[in-house]
């Protein structure tokens, strides 16, 4: 069973990950697709891969039941593990990079409650900030806020650089979708929004261009699927609205470019797009 497929930056390569324990690479032109690496390393099924931005080069991560979060890097057309974390105690179910305006860091949910941000450092040392806790019986999905600030697109420009904050958003088995935020480097739960009934299987932050709204969006086992929007410049007021509610547990959620669409597929075996 193969557990996710995504295209890189370019949409020339896709990678894809599978209970048989390996994460493949192909190469993906004129309607065809070529095998170009078959990663091996894992020792269990892996639930999901990420790619890095492209300025930090081919960069590939992977999660997996075996509790392990491996980094993978091209090098000259070799696929090598750059970086191996095994800082949690049960399976990491997701794994996402944040905006590459930051740098190069990972957010990683685990069935073990936590959520881990790998940053590196750029000499090759990764730095673990771990988040115990997080969701009670486990964590299912994390996604990356936007770096560009809220409403800056309608703001007039007074010279000085915006402050960035690093914000996710987390979803899990308590039923509850969460937001973080980064604080004196120090990672703090910055809201908890209560809807869903049952697992929280997915969670997606909108990009944006810098209008005022926040979005994002949850699916859950309990077949609904909620977008979340804030209009206030603190981000501390949350609406809920429920989008569809679907026959059966819907699976994950995934925003177009421009965040105006979302694509949803669950247990029903269908992928909608709704608007």
């Amino acid at each position: 069973m193969i557990h996710d497929a995504q295209m890189d930056y370019y949409g020339t390569r896709l990678a894809t990950c599978s209970s048989d324990r390996s994460v493949k690479i192909f190469d993906v032109k004129n309607g065809g697709q070529i095998l170009v690496a078959d990663l091996r390393g894992h020792e269990g099924p892996v639930w999901q891969v990420a790619w890095a931005h492209p300025m930090y080069g081919n960069i590939l991560a992977s999660c997996s039941y075996d509790r392990k979060v491996i980094i993978w890097k091209e090098e000259n057309g070799t696929w090598d593990k750059m970086y191996e974390y095994t800082g949690h105690d049960s399976s990491v179910n997701s794994v996402c990079w944040g905006p590459y305006d930051f740098g190069l860091f990972l957010a990683c949910g685990s069935s073990d409650g936590a959520i881990s941000v790998l940053t590196c450092s750029g000499d090759g040392h990764w730095d673990i900030k771990k988040i115990n806790n997080a969701h009670t019986i486990g964590c299912n999905a994390v996604s990356w806020a936007p770096a560009v600030v809220p409403g800056s697109l309608i703001e007039q420009p007074t010279g000085q650089k915006p402050n960035y904050i690093k914000r996710f958003v987390s979803g899990g088995c308590d039923n509850l979708v969460k937001l973080w935020k980064e604080e004196d480097g120090q990672w703090k739960e910055d809201q908890k929004l209560e809807a869903h009934s049952d697992w929280v299987r997915d969670v997606g932050w909108a990009p944006s261009i810098g209008l005022p709204t926040s979005t994002i969006a949850s699916c859950s086992r309990d077949g609904r699927v909620f977008i979340w929007t804030c209009d206030d410049p603190a981000g501390n007021t949350w609406t809920a609205k429920l989008l569809h509610k679907f026959n059966d547990a819907v699976w994950h959620v995934s925003w177009s470019i421009t965040g105006k669409i979302l694509a949803v597929s669950g247990g029903d075996n269908k992928v909608c797009a709704l608007l």
